[in-house]
């Protein structure tokens, strides 16, 4: 009993604190591979009731204190009788997810071990060497290495094997866990082994850098291994793809946006395809860079007050048609974008229906930063203030997501949208670092840039996009 008298009223206090929670800070994105939108801004909490609007506090206190005694008790049991040994820890993470579970796929709870993960997609940037690696029949194969990266000085190539970090093996080890040994801080050293496609084998001792992630690509590498992103220089279209929202997409769709404009850009294709979302901040930031005024976005939560973001004239860049490419899997801050771009009537939509991801989830620290709590607290509406979001009963014929323009729906079946994926992979792998200057530690690296790779893969969506632009700057002369 006194067992569970003392779990109660440490449960009363994590309830306490858990409510002041909801009023502090907020940070960006959602884990990996799950759309979603996160809100920078503090909302600080209201008075609102929670509950029954005419059950008085000392009510809910009671009912409080008696529902927190089941879950001491089952914990109880659990810890006393059941046939293995459980940690705390564990029961009390489970009780926390499966509280989650009965609210939206949005809301989770971030744990220790996932938090450091949680924090490199916040911001896109983490201290490590500067490669993108897949494990491939049991191996850890480079995928590409980045511009700029210890990686890239070192010469390091896609198709290497990295098969031994810190002088052990990675036999049997995860891609995860070998990620988070090449990881560490900045200034630090890590020494790894990596085999070539040819078979020869090297050791490099590399040091780690700040490595931030591209957010903002284009169609293909010139020769100093920059994106150019102008893909039809006879008709001055350009070609931008964002594949998240992160605090630094707006600064670098600005630089892409510069380069264009010295260019003399006519037309242009932002690819939002893929996009799970990110920062709503972004994706407001984004929006206004093509849009002199009126409408982003707002939203509205039953604990928040209504907010809406508007479009500001200066550094808008306008004059030229626009294309947005979306699919499927385009998402949350992606459906922002290209709602509100298609309301103003600023550019057109092509491909298919998106995702339908129309809430905003804060992002609470516990345990002094430790874990965290992703927590929806409001919804969105474009402009037009129709709803975004795609319930779990929603029907196909049902108002949600982001809908081509009319003619311009062009869907590909599940063979073909791989297709689209790899043939973007494969433009995105860096062959050769032929500019790069060699490091002492490391051999130099390759003088000649090996060939593109060929490919067969027409994208039907992108042509679609094309041909609008070009139909549109054919009635401009």
């Amino acid at each position: 009993m006194l067992r569970r008298a003392w779990f109660v009223a440490w449960m009363l206090g994590l309830g306490g604190c858990f409510w002041l929670g909801a009023a502090m800070a907020d940070e960006p994105k959602a884990p990996e591979n799950q759309p979603d939108l996160v809100d920078e801004a503090t909302e600080p909490a209201t008075d609102a009731p929670a509950g029954k609007d005419n059950q008085s506090d000392k009510d809910k206190d009671a009912e409080y204190y008696e529902l927190f005694k089941v879950l001491a008790d089952t914990m109880d049991q659990v810890e006393r009788n059941y046939v293995k040994d459980v940690s705390r820890r564990e029961l009390m993470e489970a009780a926390i997810r499966g509280l989650l579970d009965k609210l939206d796929p949005y809301s989770n709870y971030i744990s220790p071990e996932e938090i450091d993960r949680f924090k490199t997609s916040v911001e896109s940037q983490f201290g490590g060497i500067g490669i993108q690696v897949d494990m491939r029949q049991g191996r850890l194969v480079i995928v590409s290495p980045l511009v700029g990266s210890p990686a890239y000085r070192a010469g390091l190539q896609a198709g290497d094997m990295i098969v031994e970090i810190e002088g052990k093996s990675l036999d049997g080890v995860s891609l995860d866990e070998a990620i988070s040994r090449m990881k560490g801080e900045a200034g630090t050293s890590v020494t790894i082994t990596v085999q070539s496609r040819g078979g020869d084998r090297r050791t490099l001792n590399l040091t780690r850098e700040m490595i931030r992630m591209e957010t903002v690509r284009g169609d293909r590498r010139n020769d100093e291994d920059r994106w150019e992103f102008m893909l039809d220089q006879d008709r001055k279209i350009g070609y931008i793809r964002v594949d998240s929202f992160s605090r630094e997409t707006f600064r670098d769709l600005q630089r892409a946006m510069q380069e264009l404009e010295k260019q003399q850009l006519r037309g242009l294709v932002i690819d939002l395809r893929f996009n799970p979302g990110g920062l709503l901040t972004s994706a407001v930031e984004v929006a206004d860079l093509f849009l002199p005024e009126g409408e982003i976005v707002s939203t509205a939560g039953r604990n928040s007050p209504k907010r809406s973001w508007t479009a500001r004239k200066p550094g808008t860049y306008e004059g030229f048609p626009m294309a947005i490419l979306v699919n499927r899997h385009s998402a949350s801050a992606s459906e922002i974008v290209s709602a509100a771009l298609q309301d103003h009537k600023r550019a057109i939509v092509v491909g298919e229906r998106t995702w339908g991801k129309g809430s905003v989830q804060n992002v609470i620290e516990l345990e002094g930063g430790k874990s965290a709590l992703k927590l929806t607290t409001a919804g969105y509406l474009r402009p037009n203030g129709h709803n975004i979001h795609r319930a779990t009963d929603a029907k196909e014929t049902d108002e949600w997501g982001v809908m081509p323009d009319p003619g311009f729906e062009i869907k590909l079946d599940e063979k073909e949208l791989a297709s689209l994926f790899e043939h973007r992979r494969k433009r995105d792998i860096l062959l050769v670092n032929h500019s790069a200057k060699p490091k002492e530690d490391g051999p130099p690296p390759e003088a000649a840039k090996t060939e593109e790779p060929k490919s067969d893969f027409v994208d039907r969506q992108l042509q679609k996009a094309l041909e609008y632009l070009s139909g549109e700057l054919a009635k401009a002369q």
